[in-house]
């Protein structure tokens, strides 16, 4: 290797390197901002996750309440910057990407975000009331019910965070696939597999009644199905492309 072509590879090196700093100093720089209006608004907020509870919420000391706050509004900016993180890591990789492939990964940017939107009012609105009904029940008249309001934003964060990260599944598979990792041939083979593991999955986090964890389980199987039909979409549009690259060489 010459010192020239040594030189150059240095050269993109930290060409990368500086295009991969710029691009978190962009999602940092929405963070901060989206944090920070949340932070002016976080009252709101707060009101509108609590607004159906039947019980106020306790803090036990006056640190609770700021660290309540910027919880809040941490996951707030954190969920706001999420489409801004899905860009710039796709301006970052675009270069390296044909004018075709980035029309067609252009396209995953709203389809992720719509997932991710979907996985999280899944999680708030179905899982979370389901959850929150039957531990109510399962108290009954044996406890005093006493929520401090920090306890409270974690387990509604436990109650989301994962289901808007398993309603990306079909992003993830066709990603895979197109690298050649995930055919819908082994999905299909491994489905047995997969379903045991969502119906395990679903029984760990719903409560113990059927009705509860058919709410849960049912949806996340229609994504694995989905995530088979657009694997396959995926592979036959890529051995299409390998047969044409081979006729035309």
């Amino acid at each position: 290797m010459t010192d020239q072509s040594m030189s150059d590879q240095s050269m993109n090196v930290l060409d990368h390197l500086d295009e991969l700093r710029k691009r978190i100093i962009i999602i940092l720089g929405a963070f901060i901002v989206f944090f920070i209006a949340s932070f002016i608004f976080v009252k709101d907020i707060y009101d509108w996750f609590v607004k159906d509870l039947d019980m106020p919420l306790t803090v036990l000391g006056p640190m609770d309440i700021i660290y309540v706050y910027f919880l809040l509004s941490g996951v707030i900016a954190l969920a706001l910057t999420v489409p801004v993180i899905i860009f710039q890591i796709w301006l970052f990789v675009k270069p390296a990407l044909t004018r075709r492939e980035q029309v067609v990964t252009l396209t995953y940017i709203p389809a992720s975000l719509f997932l991710f939107v979907a996985g999280l009012s899944f999680g708030y609105f179905v899982v979370l009331p389901l959850v929150l009904n039957f531990l109510f029940s399962l108290g009954g008249d044996m406890f005093q019910m006493m929520f401090t309001t920090d306890k409270y934003f974690q387990f509604v964060l436990r109650m989301t965070i994962p289901f808007s990260i398993l309603f990306e599944m079909p992003l993830v598979v066709m990603f895979l696939t197109s690298l050649g990792i995930v055919t819908p041939k082994g999905m299909i083979k491994n489905r047995k597999y997969a379903f045991f593991f969502i119906v395990v999955i679903s029984v760990l986090i719903s409560p113990p009644d059927f009705i509860s964890d058919v709410l849960v389980i049912i949806p996340l199987i229609f994504l694995y199905e989905v995530s088979i039909v657009l694997s396959t979409i995926v592979f036959r549009r890529k051995r299409k492309r390998e047969r044409e690259l081979e006729n035309q060489s």
